[in-house]
């Protein structure tokens, strides 16, 4: 059985807010019986992109298991490589902030959708190539493709402006390949769909949560703040479909 703590978009930016409310998660991780094999972070790691929140992001995700990041749309690529060189293993000094890490015999292709100075998300002409030579490699475990903005609508007339554009040759490229599941954050909610034929598990948001249109708590408000955070448990065993399970947690 191999078991993925799947967190995304902690927003971390130097407040107690942030910090305790990705602090709720971590606890109840460390109170496993029985460790995760590895914890993906799907982006939005600090609020602004500075040096220092990158500092608490590595502090606060200071675990015993492996931890991966990617880069979300709040992220910025130079202070990210510089403050995260023990958890980003990516050729190259700037933009775009792609890897392929190995854990455990599980494979995970992590890819940096985001644009500078932009909400919404993209993949470009070289990017496509670099995913497609990689998802040729040989594997023998199970194979994730992490991103931070999912291709799929939610049906909300504001998240749905900044999701994965022109998505069509992201799906050519994932098209018939031994892939498990697909991994993504950005949208502050729990959602599992399809893309290209595959599992689209998105995890919640710790930081907040962002109401669909027609629930009570979008009256207030784009995000709820006051929302518990939340992530996704994904475990894969040998011979069986990959089960997801989401967790919403609350201080006692």
């Amino acid at each position: 059985m191999f078991v993925i703590a799947h967190l995304s978009d902690p927003h971390l930016d130097g407040s107690a807010e942030a910090r305790d409310r990705l602090r709720l998660v971590t606890t109840y991780l460390r109170e496993f019986a029985r460790p995760v094999d590895v914890v993906l972070v799907t982006g939005d790691l600090a609020d602004h992109g500075a040096e220092s929140e990158y500092a608490e992001v590595a502090a606060e995700l200071e675990l015993d298991v492996p931890v991966l990041m990617l880069p979300g749309n709040h992220d910025v690529s130079g202070p990210l490589r510089a403050g995260l060189t023990a958890y980003v293993e990516s050729p190259g000094d700037g933009h775009p902030v792609h890897q392929v890490r190995d854990v455990a015999g599980a494979r995970f292709v992590l890819l940096d959708t985001s644009v500078p100075g932009e909400d919404h998300g993209l993949l470009s002409a070289e990017s496509l190539e670099w995913l497609s030579a990689v998802l040729a490699e040989p594997v023998t475990g199970p194979l994730f493709v992490a991103f931070h903005h999912p291709p799929n609508e939610l049906q909300h007339p504001v998240l749905d402006q900044w999701i994965l554009q022109s998505p069509d040759g992201f799906e050519a490229v994932l098209r018939d390949k031994p892939i498990t599941a697909l991994l993504a954050g950005h949208v502050h909610n729990g959602v599992s769909t399809t893309f290209a034929g595959f599992p689209l598990l998105v995890a919640p948001g710790i930081r907040s949560t962002a109401p669909l249109p027609f629930e009570p708590a979008a009256a207030a408000g784009l995000v709820d703040l006051t929302a518990p955070p939340g992530l996704a448990l994904h475990v894969a065993a040998p011979g069986q479909p990959l089960v997801t399970v989401y967790r919403h947690l609350t201080s006692s």
